[in-house]
């Protein structure tokens, strides 16, 4: 099925999921969910333009696949679909051929070291000869081929389709050419062969987690090592109006809504894990901040609209990026989360999306609403604050910092 044309006189909307390991495809799917309740006039699964990178990828696939955020919340999230079985575990089975692959080089490393410092045992020394043995460390923990045919399997049955150049709109996934450290945009001119499960596949390979993935030659891991959103991708293929999800954000107490006084000891206390976390975090972050400012000045006549957790949000930073566990309960609370962001931001909103033919359905996002009974359940006994209800005041005055944000990034 060709790819097919938008009238011209109707918005051409493009979609940017950026990466964050299991967390972040769950908070996707569930401010996904959020969205696809609360905008009226618009279709997740009938957009123009799809931008995936690692986690985001797996996500943006599915969508550009026609299955909804409510279908994907029951595969992934419930493992309640009866035609699409799903289990985590498959996704994190130790890489033994990769293992096996290295341990296999360490009589020739031993070797090689034992000749160079026999041969050079000046120059080199015995701890700078025996540092090769580190080419005997395994690329990755975990299998990530199961991506590629847990992927492929979803993506050829009941008349989806794993070809990029079969859907109906265009979907790009980004993934890191290892050799070359450039972005590679899968479902491009001359990377559209490649099947979307292979190339959700190399664009999840974070190193250190997951081995490389080779494609025609070339190597290939996670595409967030370039750039966070990608959200060029869609200003290039002139989208008039770019959503774009970013699940990870770096935590900042002073905005935390739990009002603990001792927010701030617990980094420190938590450790290297957390500290490289809050490191990493916050890298991935400014370098979004800072491209989303250059195309405010470059693509001043489009509208992108980032939705992303709190900066305060301590559930969302103290979670595992990595762990599929309460994944329910995660994903309960990306969509409450939305569904009170858009609520506080509507006046912000609702002349931006109305340009484009959407309008925002208060009903549905002033009533009381969950992804699932369980979910409810869970998410009461898990959350003893109660969600903040905004009023008109405040609607009014995070407009005006919005506003007041945007003539200060204009200023810079």
């Amino acid at each position: 099925m060709p790819r097919s044309k938008r009238k011209s006189s109707q918005p051409c909307i493009g979609l940017n999921l950026a990466a964050g390991g299991p967390l972040g495809a769950i908070y996707e799917v569930g401010a996904l969910c959020a969205l696809e309740e609360a905008l009226q006039g618009i279709e997740f699964t009938d957009l123009d333009i799809y931008v995936g990178i690692s986690a985001g990828g797996f996500i943006a696939a599915a969508l550009a696949n026609q299955i909804t955020p409510r279908e994907m919340y029951e595969i992934f999230i419930t493992s309640r679909s009866k035609t699409t079985p799903f289990e985590p575990d498959q996704f994190l089975r130790p890489a033994y051929r990769e293992y096996l692959k290295r341990i296999l080089t360490i009589p020739e490393l031993l070797m090689d070291a034992f000749w160079a410092f026999a041969t050079h045992p000046q120059e080199i020394g015995l701890t700078g000869a025996f540092m090769q043995l580190a080419h005997a460390i395994p690329t990755g923990l975990f299998d990530n081929s199961e991506i590629d045919r847990f992927l492929s399997r979803v993506f050829t049955s009941e008349g989806r389709t794993n070809d990029f150049r079969a859907l109906r709109h265009k979907l790009y996934i980004v993934a890191t050419d290892l050799d070359t450290g450039r972005s590679v945009k899968f479902g491009g001119i001359g990377h559209d062969h490649v099947s979307i499960s292979k190339a959700v596949q190399a664009s999840s390979a974070l190193p250190g987690l997951f081995p490389p993935v080779e494609i025609d030659g070339d190597h290939y891991v996670d595409g967030a090592l370039k750039k966070t959103l990608h959200a060029s991708i869609s200003l290039d293929e002139e989208a008039d109006l770019v959503i774009c999800l970013n699940p990870i954000v770096p935590f900042d107490s002073r905005v935390s809504p739990y009002g603990q006084s001792n927010t701030r000891d617990k980094l420190m206390q938590g450790g290297l894990p957390v500290v490289l976390s809050q490191t990493f975090r916050s890298i991935i972050h400014s370098r979004m901040r800072v491209g989303m400012q250059r195309y405010a000045h470059s693509h001043s006549d489009i509208d992108i609209l980032l939705f992303e957790p709190s900066h305060g949000d301590k559930e969302i930073f103290f979670s595992n990026v990595f762990s599929y566990a309460d994944r329910e309960n995660m994903c309960e609370h990306a969509y409450q989360h939305t569904r009170a962001d858009l609520r506080l931001r509507a006046a912000e909103l609702e002349p931006t999306l109305a340009r484009h033919g959407i309008t925002i359905n208060y009903a549905a996002l002033n009533e009381e609403r969950y992804l699932s009974s369980k979910a409810h359940k869970l998410y009461l006994r898990k959350h003893a604050i109660p969600l903040l209800q905004p009023n008109a005041s405040l609607n009014q005055l995070y407009a005006t910092l919005a506003t007041l944000e945007q003539w200060l990034a204009c200023q810079r």
